[in-house]
Formats: C-alpha cells, sequence, structure tokens
C-alpha cells in the first residue's frame, strides 16, 4: 500500500517519515485491501507562543470506503500518535466486522432441507399443520388485521434492561469513555441510588440522579453542584 505524505507550513523530515511509517504498518495488517494512506501535516502559527503545535490528518483509501481520523498536539509526532491511535480503533472495527460478515456463509435452501434444516436453526413446520392451514381448518391471521388490532404509534420505543452495577462516579464515567457512549446509567455507591454520568463540553462530565425531597421548581440550578472526578 502506497503512503504518501503531505505538508502545509511544517517540513516532513526523513525522521518523522520513518517513524510514520513503521507505525502505520499495522494499519496495513489490519487493512490488506486497502489501496492508498495519506498523512497531511498542519502546522498551527501561533504568534502569541514559542513552539506552535501542529495538526495529523490520516486518511486509509479502500474498496467502497474510507478511513479518517486527525488530531492536535504540541508538537508532530504526539498528534501522530493521537490520530494513529483512532485510526487503529476504525480499522478494528472494520476488520472485525468484514470477518463477521464473512463467517455467516449463506446455505442454499436444497442443501439446507436436505439437512432437515439443523445448519440454519430453522425448525420445519408439523405436516399436520400445513394441511390445515392449506384446507382452511386453521384461520390465518393477515398482517393487515394485526396491525389493526395493535394501537398505532409513529414513536417507536425500545426498552434494554442491564444489571445493576454499583460503582463510584469516577468509575461510571470511565465505563463510559471506554463504550464509546455519551452517557452511562449506574447505581452510585455513595448514595445507593441511580444515576446517570454524561458527557459535557470540554472535559467535563455531569451526574444527574433522583430525589424525592427535591421541590419541583422546574429548573435544576437550584440543586446543581461541581464533584470532582477525574
Amino acid at each position: 500500500m502506497d503512503i504518501t505524505f503531505g505538508a502545509k507550513g511544517a517540513d516532513i523530515t526523513d525522521r518523522f517519515r520513518a517513524y510514520a511509517e513503521e507505525k502505520l504498518t499495522k494499519v496495513t495488517q489490519l487493512l490488506p485491501r486497502a489501496t492508498a494512506l495519506d498523512v497531511r501535516l498542519t502546522r498551527h502559527a501561533d504568534p502569541h507562543v514559542a513552539i506552535a503545535g501542529g495538526r495529523v490528518e490520516i486518511t486509509v483509501h479502500g474498496p467502497g470506503s474510507i478511513i479518517r481520523a486527525e488530531s492536535d498536539g504540541p508538537d508532530k509526532y504526539m498528534a501522530f500518535d493521537s490520530a494513529f491511535h483512532r485510526i487503529m480503533e476504525r480499522a478494528r472495527r472494520a476488520h472485525d466486522k468484514r470477518h463477521d460478515h464473512s463467517a455467516r456463509r449463506r446455505t442454499p435452501l436444497r442443501e439446507a432441507a436436505a439437512a432437515g434444516f439443523e445448519q440454519v436453526a430453522i425448525t420445519p413446520a408439523d405436516p399436520a399443520v400445513v394441511e390445515a392451514v392449506t384446507t382452511g381448518a386453521l384461520p390465518i391471521v393477515t398482517q393487515e388485521q394485526q396491525e389493526a388490532e395493535n394501537e398505532w404509534s409513529p414513536v417507536v420505543i425500545r426498552e434494554k434492561r442491564f444489571p445493576a452495577k454499583r460503582m463510584s462516579v469516577r468509575d461510571a464515567v470511565d465505563q463510559m469513555e471506554l463504550v464509546g457512549h455519551p452517557f452511562y446509567l449506574f447505581v452510585d455507591e455513595a448514595t445507593d441510588e441511580c444515576a446517570v454520568v454524561y458527557r459535557r463540553k470540554g472535559w467535563s462530565y455531569g451526574v444527574i440522579s433522583l430525589d424525592d425531597n427535591v421541590a419541583e421548581t422546574g429548573s435544576e440550578a437550584d440543586t446543581d453542584s461541581q464533584r470532582a472526578v477525574s
């Protein structure tokens, strides 16, 4: 795979090129079908600081898809390491997804029927039931009738239940960052009550909990407080 380097307001040294190429070989191992990889370095000219930072953008081109990550840093090596970490995470997800789909081989209907549908985990219908449906002895509920019986609503609400986990607020923040979600539901071990941590702008987080003793004023400003989690 060809690796192309580009720069704006900065120089690509031989040392940086060798450093980047050595690390990017891991991307080619995860994405062997990738056709090209671009590394672009941009220097941030800031007259108020002695050493200006920079941004590194990494783009992986493949058949029908593009994976891209970028990051800023006080120097090009730190910016590259941060962008490389993000590109590896996305490359692993693409690699795992591709192998998951390739493992699911489609079984022809004739082959599945000859094996009694054992390979596809399908239980054939009882011949007596098929005969009853064919002759009309067993009533058939059409999709239109079933939809008419159910109350129609344009809002679809999905329900999920998870085991309750007692942990500290900091542990909840760590778990939220690991799964990559903007919020995380848990049981606060300090209060033994359900709470939600969520990501705010910048490197700050919030905690939402319920209290029956708090008056409903229509605003949460009266009970807003800060808690260090880092």
